[in-house]
């Protein structure tokens, strides 16, 4: 390893703004209701160059009030920028926080940019022999590359890092000295800090000038070589060419210098760092520190580049023994996990094992004395429908609980849980657990049904805070303070040599499995008061508890799958994707990796030109994302080919080839498995496998619900679907009487819609204008805008915004109701659905305008989404009600968004499919009467 010292610069505010916008669609919520995306990413990045890199020397620059040089030369310099994010301001002060405790350097000048900071310092250190990395995705850093100075571009979505030296300055940018990224960024200009460039020249053009004039000036001193109007443009923007140049020139002698000693990478203040994360709810963030800090670092770990050129310019990461001090005699070792949160340890408990006799007799008569008891099974599998009982643990009190080992022996099992029968069948007892549908599965195994009230942790969390993880340590860290055995310490980590449950010996696991049942307990404590405080009591007990049991039944039940018919379409997609592929390549004129998104982009947008201005992702090659190629594939031929074989490979490996593989072998059947915790608007989603996202919009994507046929020639598959139920529940809620009378004179609501909109007779709309009139209908609840609109439509954008504006005309109190909306989620926080469902809106006041936006358009959607997600869930409890009741051998096997699929005993036919559609039509009654479509078949595509 080399001797030369290195220093890595951490550019903050694009690191934070970049962590901030990965998680936007998922944010990381804590139980406080704090955003803490930004904080998380840029600490991942920190932690991740500290463990990749093991830097002898590193510092964080910070912007402070903007670049006032650039600003006094031209006012309107990043003047386009939206406000930053609140969350991101919150943000920065914990970071700068963070930082202090582990003893990094934050680099703050008042009146210039991190950039400024970062280039001063590079060079600098560079002068004292030192390698330096600057670590940011901002390419303008180009300029400052030198032998010793390199980019250092994070790891991005399953992307690696890379490392940018000389060479791939050179590639990205076409120039031959890196200073010349400076013309190329002023002839160009940079329209996220308002640059303005030369008018009319884009990546391509200033590459080209840079090879032929060499600079900015070289160009503006030769016009005369240049033809037409781009000599006309150039000729009267020399000004502005070299403005532009000035902006975007990174400062090298700013007031700030290095000094080794105080950029070392020294101990950190442990105690400190942890109660921040403590307070943020940083578990894993706050095990990578320990980890980290106490030398645990995975020395085969090295950097990696993104050529064989940079992996011999940059210093590759140190090897053997590392210690992250320099200097100090302190082991690094010695730090530990200060966390003031309790374990087992800590806390005086008494968890016992019962043994069979008199233990056990008297553990029963206890147990059937109590009102109110969490359980918790302890098993050999993750999937319920393998699984076998190791052991049961139960509380009632917190502190305390008992458990009891299960033998293997099927016959010996079957006979000790007779014995617990009693108190499972307790119309009288309270069942608590946390993910209870699991539990209730694995006891059907045994032929136990768990009966009387229920109270699952998960599900009450869920109506709580649903935007937070609901996973049972997450919980108890949050709520209670408290760290849960990990499984990991009982059976190792997942892998060849991790132990079965029952390899632990019975005081490991009555340790781990009662503690589990008393948190539990603990938390269901913690969370009655809390459901009610939320009005979601009734929701709780009403709903999604009743629904738990319907779920169970449902994924117990499973679904027949027609695996020859799968075998045969795979065969036939394979052929249909060989003629895809051809087709391609001949209007390429040549053979590429078509799943390659680089090079499919080459070949699109550099070989066959397809469009002037291609736009480019952060890392410069071309965007090749399913909504850049929709928008060009009418267009061109050959893009509408790519968008097709994506679609054919997707459907063929996500489900044709992957259904037979989740045949279940004990059943013979599909088993999916419902989650009611994962979507903030209440709607379930659907996993292992996932049944609610199969295609239905293409012919091969509908193919595939052929597969999914009934239990035997005995039974029909039927397929009941609420028939625009969203639209019904906007129109009754805004109590919008054009609409709501068509819906209650039977009309089509789309042809209705055109014949207002485009104001024509409803007999004479067209078949475009009723196809244009349902897109604005579904996407005004997404808050569809007139460019959103016009890319769906064969309508250019002004036709699509005189539409939506007539539209709204048409439906006047539409618009005033989404005003509402909007409005109550401003002075409240949240929308709520039919039933009192909340969805918190952390950002509905904040100020920056794209992410206000977002939450302004999730205002109007969620009321209706999750009003329909409601009315179905209150179907399917009622159904499942009368299917029980009536003991009808057929069952409620699917539900998709706003369908159900029931497997139907042909002899009961007749009683059950006036059922059905009489409880999904009265689930509930709005001022819209519900309107649900039933179909029959030997398969679901026929039924559907």
């Amino acid at each position: 390893m080399s001797d030369q010292k290195r220093l890595f610069l951490l550019d903050a505010y694009a690191l934070i703004f970049r962590g901030y916008y990965a998680l936007i669609k998922n944010p990381r919520i804590n139980s406080k209701g704090m955003d803490t995306s930004a904080i998380m990413g840029f600490m991942n990045s920190l932690f991740d160059v500290i463990k990749r890199e093991k830097p002898d020397h590193l510092a964080v620059c910070f912007d402070k009030g903007g670049s006032a040089e650039r600003t006094e030369l031209f006012p309107e310099y990043k003047a386009n920028r939206d406000e930053t994010p609140d969350a991101i301001q919150v943000a920065v002060p914990y970071i700068q926080d963070i930082l202090k405790a582990m003893h990094i350097p934050s680099v703050v000048l008042e009146g210039w940019e991190a950039d400024d900071i970062i280039g001063t310092l590079s060079k600098q250190a560079e002068k004292e022999g030192y390698k330096v990395y600057m670590v940011t995705p901002d390419k303008d850093f180009g300029q400052l590359v030198s032998e010793n100075i390199f980019m250092y571009r994070p790891a991005r979505m399953g992307n690696g890092i890379e490392i940018w030296g000389i060479p791939e300055i050179q590639k990205r940018f076409g120039v031959e000295r890196p200073e010349q990224v400076i013309d190329y960024l002023g002839m160009m200009g940079d329209a996220s800090d308002n640059i303005p460039g030369l008018p009319g020249v884009g990546d391509k053009t200033a590459k080209k000038f840079i090879e032929q004039f060499g600079s900015m000036e070289g160009l503006l001193e030769n016009t005369d070589q240049l033809k037409g109007k781009m000599k006309e443009k150039v000729e009267a923007n020399k000004e502005l060419g070299l403005l532009s140049k000035k902006l975007a020139t990174i400062c090298i002698d700013c007031d700030v210098t290095f000094n080794a000693e105080d950029y070392e990478l020294s101990r950190p203040n442990s105690e400190k760092v942890q109660e921040i994360f403590e307070e943020l709810e940083f578990r894993r963030l706050n095990d990578q520190f320990i980890k980290i800090f106490s030398g645990e670092i995975d020395d085969n770990q090295t950097q990696v580049s993104s050529t064989e050129t940079a992996k011999k310019q940059a210093q590759p990461a140190g090897s053997g023994q590392f210690s992250l001090f320099g200097g100090g005699d302190a082991s690094p070792a010695t730090i530990k996990d200060s966390s003031s949160r309790k374990t087992i340890k800590d806390v005086p408990h008494v968890y016992q094992s019962v043994a069979q006799g008199m233990a056990m007799k008297l553990f029963l008569q206890n147990l059937m004395k109590q009102k109110s008891v969490c359980f918790d099974t302890e098993t050999t599998s993750l999937n319920p429908l393998e699984a076998q009982l190791v052991g049961i643990a139960f509380s009632w009190e917190a502190t305390k609980g008992y458990y009891i080992p299960f033998p293997e022996d099927k016959n010996e099992a079957q006979e000790l849980i007779e014995q617990l029968r009693p108190f499972f069948e307790s119309e009288a007892i309270e069942k608590i657990g946390q993910n209870l549908k699991y539990d209730i599965k694995v006891l059907n195994k045994y032929n136990v049904q768990v009966n009387g009230k229920l109270f699952d942790t998960m599900l009450a969390h869920y109506l709580i805070n649903p935007d937070m993880r609901h996973n049972m340590d997450v919980l108890s860290e949050t709520y209670l303070n408290y760290t849960p055995i990990s499984i990991t310490e009982l059976i190792g980590k997942k892998g060849k040599n991790q132990l079965n449950m029952r390899d632990v010996p019975l005081e490991k696991q009555t340790e781990y499995a009662v503690e589990d049942a008393d948190i539990t307990f603990q938390l269901s404590q913690q969370f009655r008061p809390e459901l009610s405080e939320a009005k979601t009591e009734d929701l709780f007990n009403d709903i999604e508890v009743p629904l738990l049991r319907v779920l169970s039944d449902m994924e117990l039940e499973g679904i027949n799958l027609d695996k020859a018919f799968l075998n045969s379409l795979s065969e036939d997609l394979t052929n249909d994707i060989k003629t895809l592929e051809e087709k391609i390549y001949s209007k390429a004129g040549e053979e590429f990796n078509i799943g390659s998104p680089k090079q499919l982009g080459e070949i699109l947008f550099n070989k066959m030109k397809l469009v002037d201005k291609p736009k480019k992702t952060k890392t410069g090659q071309y965007s090749t994302s399913e909504d850049v190629l929709s928008y060009l594939a009418k267009d061109h031929e050959i893009i509408q080919h790519v968008l097709d074989y994506r679609g054919l490979t997707k459907l063929k490996s996500t489900y044709v080839d992957a259904l037979p593989e989740q045949v279940q072998p004990a059943t013979g059947r599909v088993h999916t498995d419902y989650m009611q915790t994962v979507a903030a608007t209440g709607r379930l989603s659907s996993n292992n496998p996932n049944l609610q996202n199969i295609p239905i919009r293409t012919e091969r994507g509908r193919q595939v619900r052929k597969a999914f046929i009934p239990k035997n020639e005995n039974y029909t598959l039927l397929a009941a679907d609420y028939s625009q139920i969203e639209l019904r529940i906007i129109a009754a809620l805004s109590e919008e009487t054009t609409m709501i009378e068509a819906f209650k004179n039977g009309e089509d609501i789309h042809a209705s819609t055109a014949s207002k909109v485009f104001n024509v007779p409803i007999d004479e709309v067209t078949r475009e204008q009723r196809s244009n009139a349902k897109t604005v209908n579904f996407g005004i609840i997404y808050g569809v805008s007139a460019f959103g609109l016009s890319n769906q439509t064969d309508l250019s954008r002004s036709e699509a915004k005189e539409l939506i504006d007539t539209y709204y005309k048409t439906y006047p109190k539409l618009r005033n109701y989404m005003s509402e909306l909007v409005d109550f989620a401003r002075d409240n926080g949240y929308v709520q659905t039919v039933l009192g469902r909340r969805r918190y809106l952390k950002d509905i006041n904040g100020s920056n305008a794209v992410v206000r936006g977002a939450a302004e358009r999730n205002a109007i959607n969620a009321p209706i989404q999750g009003s329909a997600a409601d009315i179905i869930k209150i179907a399917m409890i009622n159904i499942h009600k009368k299917f029980t009741e009536g003991e009808y051998k057929s069952k409620m096997l699917l539900q998709v968004h706003d369908e159900l699929v029931f497997d139907i005993y042909k002899p009961e036919l007749e009683i059950l499919k006036p059922l059905i559609k009489s409880e999904m039509e009265n689930a509930f009654k709005l001022a819209v009467p519900l309107d649900v479509e039933l179909g029959l078949g030997e398969n679901w595509l026929v039924a559907h």
